[in-house]
């Protein structure tokens, strides 16, 4: 088949990972954010923007399919600008540079890896948050919670991990 009858699809593999720990004064944790969910937990990612994992890993996956820099180039950590910044505001502007290459999103996959808080109650609102930040319909985006096992930082509750696969499509102009 001619490269020039192939469909334009992008694919993309996002990937995230934040230490957990307590909030100040005992550890440097932020408030357990993803998703734009706040759970109710005793520990809560070091970072620094506001450390939502899964909004970070959407980040990278729809950057990576474009072929642009990563969030940490794009967003430095070493940028004051960036400290504790809501994390929907990266993915607005992930959702503008797909837009602007004019891609769309076709459908994202996502998996939570952490041993606690439980995602099932929340996992509806957090599809919901992505859809809406990206302007996709929620059955554009799945979510899968996982543990660890009980095995390494993460499944000894002490990091959260995410992976993210997105799939993009050149719009027809």
């Amino acid at each position: 088949m001619h490269p020039s009858t192939l469909p334009d699809l992008r694919v993309g593999h996002g990937y995230d990972l934040h230490r957990l720990e307590a909030a100040p004064p005992a550890g440097n944790g932020r408030p357990f954010v993803l998703a734009g969910v706040r759970f109710d937990h005793p520990v809560g990612p070091v970072g620094h923007s506001d450390g939502d994992a899964v909004y970070h890993a959407v980040v990278d996956a729809l950057l990576g399919a474009l072929g642009l820099p990563d969030i940490g180039q794009a967003f430095p950590d070493t940028d004051p600008t960036w400290d504790g910044q809501d994390s929907a505001y990266f993915m607005e502007r992930a959702r503008e540079a797909v837009a602007a290459r004019g891609y769309a999103v076709v459908n994202l996959d996502v998996t939570v890896i952490c041993e606690r808080p439980k995602l099932s109650p929340a996992k509806a609102d957090m599809i919901a948050n992505i859809a809406r930040v990206l302007g996709v319909s929620k059955d554009r985006v799945n979510l899968k919670g996982k543990t660890h096992e009980k095995v390494d930082a993460v499944g000894e509750g002490r990091a959260v991990e995410v992976h993210v696969v997105a799939l993009l499509a050149r719009v027809a102009v």
